[in-house]
């Protein structure tokens, strides 16, 4: 990432307002270093996968505590997909079995319904109310008693000025162009079954994503 920065030149580091990262520790140091002047925000996207994969934790933990009750695992059977749904997009028979984990009292409905609330969040267009609301929640997610939420939890109050940032940058920054590039590099390089030096991955990924033209070929093919 510093050798990055370092080919853009300081004048567009200067210019730099916002940038938006995961909370990779190596990221955050060198943003807080180089980038001193922009809003830095965690990415919405990476705190949702993170607690998709905290209720999909405690799904898992709660299939193996029911090995030995067949009836009751049932509640949990082909229900992973339907737990990283939002409630109002769940429909028909998902929805009649989603309503009856979370009438239950299993942890797997409790994780899920922390979840829908943390949703909440994105809403919030004063950042006072947000920081308000996150911590609400973060203390009602210890009460829970519940793991894997508490961890993801613990993790959003350590960086909870950079979440915060989203609210104050709404409107601000679309990450949508920029994950449609790091799609298409990612199939550059998958297609390419490894590259063996990175100035060559680098130029067929400039050549990709800059739909530069083909050159012709020094021979026809007949």
């Amino acid at each position: 990432m510093r050798k990055g920065l370092a080919a853009l030149g300081e004048p567009v580091l200067n210019g730099i307002q916002y940038v938006c990262s995961d909370m990779w520790k190596a990221y955050l140091n060198v943003v807080k270093t180089r980038l001193k002047q922009a809003c830095h925000m965690i990415d919405r996207f990476h705190i949702t996968q993170h607690l998709n994969e905290a209720v999909d934790e405690v799904r898992r933990k709660d299939v193996l505590a029911m090995t030995a009750h067949p009836r009751a695992k049932q509640k949990l059977k082909k229900m992973r997909w339907i737990l990283l749904r939002r409630k109002t997009r769940v429909l028909g028979k998902a929805r009649e079995k989603l309503n009856r984990l979370l009438s239950g009292r299993l942890q797997t409905g409790r994780a899920y319904l922390l979840n829908e609330a943390f949703r909440h969040f994105w809403d919030y267009r004063s950042v006072t109310w947000a920081g308000a609301f996150m911590r609400a929640w973060i203390q009602r997610v210890k009460r829970s008693r519940i793991a894997p939420m508490i961890k993801v939890a613990n993790m959003i109050a350590t960086h909870k000025g950079l979440i915060l940032n989203w609210i104050r940058a709404r409107r601000e920054v679309f990450t949508g162009a920029t994950e449609g590039l790091n799609n298409k590099a990612r199939v550059v390089t998958r297609r390419s079954y490894g590259f063996r030096t990175f100035p060559v991955m680098e130029l067929v990924l400039y050549h990709t994503l800059g739909k530069l033209p083909e050159p012709k070929a020094t021979h026809k093919l007949w």
